[in-house]
């Protein structure tokens, strides 16, 4: 810090501006710090920031926070993609300090002659102050001075024209004894880096065909998982992940259900990665050609859909990379290349990669293999196990990878200890894999996202109800509801959030013992009859396409800061906000987390939060019923899982409609429920389920 007054506490700074804080483009980025000086005189705060470009934004003036802490808070909002930078400058207001010992001075009755020398340095101050507003004001201000030395005036109208100026002289402040603390970094993203919605599946299962005992007679091909593009698409999903696309090791290959012995027809785990055809910058033959996977990216570009890939820094007993570079890997006692394990589990069709003898060629090598791949149309990648590598050299090849094309974006796939998931998004990892799966009680998930909004400078969620590791007990034992429920929660309380394929269809019969799939898609293929499941009425698809379809009419819900959660008195209910400041659009949601019962509750809610004073009285629109009430503080409110487990509320101004009752009856305190409504975007309920 250099400069007269103290600056402490400034937000947003990670790890004390070792690494940028996050934002992506359009995001209104609160800026904090602390600030005081000596004596009673006035001071001011200000955010002084500049672009990539290197140009300087106008200076945001900061105001004093409202419980007389001496904390500053300001707002910028960044317009472009890159490394932006900010600085808080405190300093003195003579203004301020003159106007308010001026009116003070007025109010104890002094007068002209008392007020002589205040009067003169006032004129003064101005002609200073002159030179430092819009010119258009400069005139006005001037005015002002000559009012303050015409001792032929009254004194009301000597000083007034001078306090009138609070409004252009709190925009435009005249500076004395400017401080300015460490200049702070923010790197700032598309908006998808936040704001997006995934879909997982396996190219090879889509299109594929299965032999009579249910073994791969052929692979799906980039050809014929094109033609699921459209399908994902119009369940509003606009990232498709992919898991490994490469050529799959045959020695140790796994056959299905993870077993140790393959049979010849088995086709192995995509990430045991690397045999005979290639390693991580090659095709796996059955999928087809790079020109294939070109126009795959080109084709889900068509419909919307921007195609994410597996970055998994592993290898396959027979990649080529065990051959070519053998320091790349560690060597037992007995001279054999070690394979993976997590205890008890074990993976012996994969070699980990030591990153300790040759550290400069394997950064050299997978910063190719990535470029590579950017250079075929991939802008995302999500990282296998990133907490079994390095820190340092994923700070070092995230920012490599920036520097080669800035829309670059990467996802943590990191299930592991609290701090080392945040350590990831502190270095630079762009969103994370989060607890969501198994956070479940309503105070569990309140408790979790307050923790992630106030890392939100660092770290962005992505809340997965499933994934092709994970499918958790309440998924496998408690029926198509509680498949909504997740949905709800995981698409309306983070900005970002994603399924695997089969999701839509209820898939929850789990391997014995374990919260995984049986006949798991990892190690077989895996086609499903979408068309058949949709006509019959099996799929969730319509909810999840409703879903979507409101995340992106809505853009508060593309932010993550902006979330409030409300009080309601039964603890099987959670409700939450969202609102967009920009725009004024306010989303509310009231979600069971109980699957298999009517639920009741009374909501007592932050008004302010809402845009309204806490006495008045607003519109609510079911975006998942179309059912529209009048709402205020206090609420009833009944959910039924078995109809939809979910409000979800467009807030507007009150439009004097009719209200009606929970029993039909017109009435003036609570609304109807979406158990009220006969229709129901997600079909019936119930079929397609099996115990």
């Amino acid at each position: 810090m250099s400069g007269r007054i103290p600056i402490e506490d400034v937000t947003p700074s990670v790890a004390c501006g070792r690494y940028p804080a996050k934002a992506v483009v359009g995001e209104l980025v609160p800026v904090t710090a602390r600030s005081y000086r000596e004596g009673h005189a006035a001071m001011g705060c200000q955010v002084a920031w500049r672009g990539p470009d290197g140009a300087s934004r106008p200076v945001v003036r900061m105001r004093p926070g409202p419980h007389f802490d001496d904390r500053w808070h300001g707002t910028i909002r960044p317009d472009a993609v890159g490394e932006w930078s900010f600085t808080v400058q405190a300093f003195e207001d003579p203004y301020l300090t003159w106007r308010d010992a001026v009116g003070k001075k007025i109010d104890a009755g002094q007068g002209p002659a008392e007020l002589a020398n205040d009067l003169a340095e006032g004129a003064d101050l101005l002609d200073r102050a002159a030179d430092g507003v819009p010119v258009r004001e400069r005139d006005r201000v001037r005015a002002a001075a000559a009012a303050l030395r015409d001792g032929d005036r009254p004194l009301p109208e000597r000083v007034s024209p001078a306090l009138d100026l609070a409004d252009l002289l709190w925009a435009h402040p005249v500076r004395t004894l400017l401080t300015s603390a460490p200049t702070q970094p923010i790197w700032v993203d598309r908006s998808r880096a936040l704001f997006s919605a995934w879909y997982e599946f396996f190219p090879r299962s889509e299109g594929a065909v299965l032999a009579t005992d249910g073994r791969a007679a052929r692979s799906g091909t980039f050809r014929t998982a094109a033609e699921r593009l459209p399908g994902v698409a119009a369940m509003g999903f606009d990232v498709l992940y992919l898991p490994p696309i490469h050529p799959i090791g045959r020695i140790n290959r796994k056959g299905r259900n993870n077993t140790l012995v393959a049979g010849p027809d088995d086709v192995g785990s995509p990430w045991a990665i690397g045999a005979a055809e290639g390693g991580h910058d090659a095709i796996h033959p059955d999928l087809g050609t790079l020109d294939d996977f070109r126009a795959f990216v080109a084709a889900a570009g068509q419909v919307g859909l921007e195609v994410a890939m597996d970055l998994a820094l592993q290898a396959a007993p027979d990649h080529p990379w065990v051959t070519a570079h053998p320091e790349w890997f560690t060597s037992r006692a007995d001279g054999s290349i070690a394979y993976a394990e997590n205890p008890p589990k074990k993976y012996q069709d994969i070699y980990p990669v030591n990153f300790d003898d040759d550290p400069e060629g394997i950064r050299a090598e997978v910063l190719r293999v990535v470029r590579h791949w950017v250079d075929q149309g991939v802008r995302i990648f999500r990282v296998d196990n990133p907490h079994t590598k390095p820190f340092d050299f994923w700070h070092w090849l995230i920012w490599e990878v920036k520097r080669y094309d800035p829309e670059v974006l990467f996802l943590a796939e990191a299930f592991t200890r609290p701090a080392v998931m945040h350590g990831l998004g502190k270095i630079g990892f762009t969103q994370s894999y989060t607890y969501f799966a198994w956070r479940t009680s309503t105070a569990e998930l309140r408790e979790y996202c307050t923790e992630l909004v106030a890392a939100a400078d660092y770290m962005r969620p992505n809340f997965w109800p499933n994934t092709p590791d994970i499918l958790p007990e309440h998924l496998q034992h408690c029926g198509p509801p509680m498949f909504k429920i997740r949905a709800v929660l995981a698409s309306l309380l983070s900005p970002s959030w994603g399924i695997y394929a089969g999701y839509e269809l209820f898939e929850h019969v789990a391997r014995p013992g374990a919260e995984e799939y049986l006949d798991n898609e990892k190690f077989e293929l895996r086609p499903r009859d979408w068309a058949a499941a949709e006509a019959e009425g099996r799929s969730l698809a319509p909810f999840l396409a409703r879903l979507n379809a409101v995340r992106r009419d809505n853009p508060a819900l593309h932010w993550l800061r902006n979330l409030v959660f409300h009080e309601i008195d039964n603890p099987a209910l959670l409700c939450w906000s969202k609102r967009d400041e920009q725009t004024g659009n306010t989303v509310l949601v009231v979600c069971s987390v109980d699957p298999g019962q009517v639920q009741w509750g009374n909501t007592v809610l932050e008004m302010p939060a809402l845009g309204f004073d806490w006495h008045e009285r607003f519109t609510v629109h079911d975006e998942l019923t179309g059912a529209r009430y009048d709402w205020g503080q206090r609420n009833v409110v009944r959910l039924d899982p078995f109809v939809c487990p979910a409000h979800v509320f467009t807030v507007h101004p009150q439009d004097g409609f009719t209200v009606h009752r929970q029993d039909g009856r017109p009435g003036d305190e609570t609304g109807a429920t979406a158990g009220d409504r006969t229709d129901n975007p997600a079909g019936p309920e119930g079929q397609g389920w099996t115990s």
